[in-house]
């Protein structure tokens, strides 16, 4: 029997449960604590909007805390990077000040306080002071599982962990656009044909360049890495599949920086077989081989090297094909892509330091490196995202084209600038012969300024009236590609935080929004909304490989 005392606690406890206030609503939930996720919810709360940011992962930040080091200034015009982003960049710059850090390319800092290069923990550290300065409540380790809805207002979600949460305005920053997708807005995935919206970018696209190496097997069957056969697909046309994910390893050169790097856990040597003919080809022919001719590396701060998916390979860390399913894939399932493309990866580097048809001095220069010690200690040195450059895209109240990035460039509900090149990786391989290949995918074309509108953030208002999506936002493919940095996703990201704590305030549907009201707080909060006179309009200045 339990004791009078015993019931009695029980009973207080009861009513303090009972009588205790609810926890607050939120005004506004953002999904996905990634760069732009972060921008939203920092500016909505600054607002004095009450905000809870949701990220899938144990880490906010993105790309940014994941290997990826750099704002991709080097292919934009700086000019165009204002407001929050700008400020993120600043508050790194006045970091590595109080390090008494060098800047490692000054030449291309905008200010002298602004910093364009940095590493993903000391990102990782000024995510974190912004979100805790402005009181954003982040809630780790669960992703969106279902959406509730009253006609086209969501008025729930429950995550993957059994929480629920509701709130006025809901923004989805994530790359997949998850939370979007279960809210019944509509979205695209993969390439739109030429003739969907006229652009000359648009579809599958041809290397001009046919690549020598063995393509199939001695049945006959395609190689690993090679996708299709080229008769079978057509110039122009649209398809599946976006381009190309890859990890973002960060990697020393100096042994006392070093962890080693570790084996994957299935390796199998015939995933490399186009590599490996190639290789010992070359060494029959007595063309020299470098490791840079494979990956490309990437010199960062404090000792740290940036490993990245070389474009102009036969071969490197991009898993041509294995990035097919993940935009629509189950959470379930995306985890054994995300395993798939890890063990692709740790092989690629196992074989490059071990196989016998890699050249010794490119085994020598593989063996060299390892993974740094000072990043990602929690797991296992590795970054904690794949490099995922698209996957779903809204098709919302205005779908940005190729046009609207280089000659259709002025939008009157601007709510920000990019300026970034047309930079699509390539997608798969596909195969012309027995001994040929070409890639496919591949766009690179030059940079404008450009304004994005306000209407490519926000859905079709018979889908959705509280949602605003500045991640996956409202972009054709080749548009998109203009816009998948985090340095341009910040700037949207921005946007449709003020946009969501006025919808908020004011009761309205994200589309009702009072467009000129937010462009003149945007203006305050020096976000870059208009050209400026005097200011470049074009990359030409920077220097890349031909356009394609």
């Amino acid at each position: 029997m339990k004791s009078p005392r015993l019931l009695f606690v029980r009973a207080l406890a009861l009513a303090f449960v009972l009588l205790a206030p609810a926890a607050a609503t939120p005004d506004i939930v953002a999904y996905s604590g990634v760069p732009c996720g972060i921008a939203a919810a920092v500016t909505a709360a600054r607002e004095g909007a009450k905000v809870v940011l949701i990220e899938p992962t144990k880490h906010v930040g993105g790309l940014s805390t994941s290997g990826i080091n750099t704002a991709e200034s080097e292919h934009m015009l700086p000019w165009t990077i204002g407001g929050f982003a700008d400020e993120f960049y600043r508050r790194m710059g006045r970091h590595y000040e109080e390090n008494k850090a060098q800047p490692i390319r000054p030449h291309s800092d905008k200010r002298l306080d602004t910093v364009y290069f940095f590493e993903s923990s000391v990102a990782e550290k000024v995510y974190l002071d912004l979100l805790r300065e402005a009181g954003v409540e982040v809630r780790y380790g669960a992703s969106v599982a279902t959406v509730k809805k009253d006609g086209a207002t969501i008025t729930g979600i429950t995550l993957t962990d059994g929480t629920t949460l509701d709130a006025k305005v809901f923004i989805d920053a994530s790359y997949e656009g998850d939370l979007m997708a279960r809210a019944g807005v509509q979205y695209a995935i993969g390439r739109e044909a030429k003739a969907e919206f006229g652009e000359e970018a648009a579809g599958i696209r041809f290397d001009r360049i046919p690549r020598q190496a063995r393509t199939v097997d001695a049945r006959g069957r395609l190689l690993p890495g090679i996708s299709a056969w080229a008769k079978d697909l057509k110039e122009g046309d649209a398809h599946r599949a976006p381009m190309n994910y890859n990890f973002r390893l960060t990697v020393a050169k100096d042994p006392a920086l070093q962890v080693p790097i570790p084996a994957p856990q299935h390796y199998d040597a015939t995933r490399y077989s186009l590599l490996a003919d190639w290789l010992r080809d070359q060494t029959a022919q007595k063309k020299p081989v470098k490791l840079y001719d494979i990956i490309d590396l990437y010199a960062r701060r404090n000792g740290k090297f940036e490993l990245n998916n070389k474009q102009s390979a036969i071969f490197s860390l991009g898993h041509f094909g294995g990035q097919f399913d993940w935009p629509d894939a189950t959470y379930d399932q995306r985890t054994r892509i995300y395993e798939d493309h890890l063990d692709y990866t740790l092989g690629l580097l196992h074989f490059l330091a071990s196989d016998a048809a890699v050249p010794p001095n490119v085994q020598a220069e593989m063996k060299s490196l390892g993974l740094h010690r000072g990043e990602f200690a929690d797991n296992g040195h590795l970054p904690y995202q794949l490099y995922v450059r698209e996957a779903r895209r809204m098709r919302g109240a205005y779908v940005m084209r190729q046009q609207d990035v280089q000659t259709d460039r002025r939008k009157s509900d601007s709510i920000g600038m990019s300026s970034h090149f047309i930079d699509s990786h390539h997608v798969q391989r596909v195969a012309l012969n027995d001994h040929e290949f070409v890639n496919e995918g591949r766009i690179w074309r030059m940079g404008y300024a450009y304004q994005i509108p306000y209407r490519a953030l926000t859905p079709r208002p018979a889908e959705c009236t509280n949602i605003l999506v500045p991640g996956a936002a409202s972009f054709t493919h080749v548009a998109f590609c203009t816009l998948r940095l985090e340095s341009v996703w910040m700037i949207t990201g921005h946007a449709a935080g003020v946009a969501a704590a006025q919808a908020a305030q004011a009761g309205k549907t994200v589309q009702a929004v009072d467009v000129s009201a937010l462009q003149a707080k945007l203006r305050a909060q020096h976000q870059v909304v208009d050209f400026v006179t005097g200011q470049p309009e074009k990359c030409e200045h920077l220097n890349g490989p031909p356009e394609f």
